[in-house]
């Protein structure tokens, strides 16, 4: 059945998506869904599914792409931290989590806010993509050689922007991007400073240039799994109402 809501013709989730917008005539009863449908269909806890799915997603990507900085030594975390479990710090899985599934609740409710649902390749055969692109973007970031760090940030500038052209090209997801990279970059700044971690050869204060290019990639990637999830969710409920 999940498969049969997943496969939805667009024209049908949508029209039945309005419909269901539409107040009840006097004198109709809106059918009743059962208890269990009500729980599955009810906004808190739709939120709270979709949050942990982002925040399990963010804290995979999140082990992995660590595991490819600490091999090539561009993240240097004290020693007793390495020598633990996943060769990570213990607080940077659930920071990652957290972030992702904040961007990724964030951007379909901004799409709502403007009256603008993304609609630019919306399959998750895309989304798939997507998170393949930004892995290998991250990937490069850590094996390629380049000749400056000059060049190496020029690269994933491009990369970055590349990505979102490919899998988004929204305005609303460019602005949010910019934003939250930039604050990204501000708050990895401060941890640095503090010394909680540091970067080999820093170029930029006292973290690398292109690090702004990566957090723009990972925004950029949870938020179209976000809208992806939010989407699933309206052909979901959409199809509960149309058998009910």
């Amino acid at each position: 059945m999940f498969l049969h809501i997943l496969s939805l013709p667009k024209a049908m989730a949508d029209s039945t998506v309005v419909s269901d917008q539409q107040p009840p005539r006097s004198g109709q009863t809106t059918p009743s869904s059962g208890p269990y449908i009500a729980g599955i269909t009810n906004r808190n806890t739709n939120l709270g599914i979709r949050g942990f799915m982002l925040f399990s997603i963010g804290v995979f990507l999140a082990l992995v792409l660590n595991l490819l900085q600490v091999q090539r030594n561009v993240t240097l975390f004290p020693p007793d931290v390495i020598s633990s479990i996943f060769s990570s710090a213990w607080w940077v899985p659930p920071c990652c989590g957290t972030a992702s599934a904040m961007i990724g609740l964030l951007y379909p409710c901004i799409d709502s806010r403007l009256g603008e649902p993304h609609k630019f390749k919306r399959e998750w055969s895309s989304v798939m993509r997507c998170v393949a692109v930004f892995v290998g973007i991250n990937h490069a970031s850590a094996k390629v050689d380049f000749a400056n760090n000059v060049q190496l940030s020029l690269t994933l500038a491009a990369l970055s922007i590349g990505l979102w052209w490919t899998f988004d090209r929204s305005r609303s997801g460019f602005g949010l991007g910019v934003v939250i990279a930039l604050l990204a970059t501000l708050s990895t700044q401060l941890l640095v400073y503090n010394g909680v971690f540091q970067y080999t050869s820093p170029d930029f204060l006292y973290i690398r240039s292109w690090l702004p290019c990566i957090f723009f990639a990972g925004v950029i990637t949870m938020g179209n799994i976000g809208r992806q999830l939010a989407l699933v969710r309206i052909f979901f409920y959409a199809e509960l109402r149309r058998l009910s």
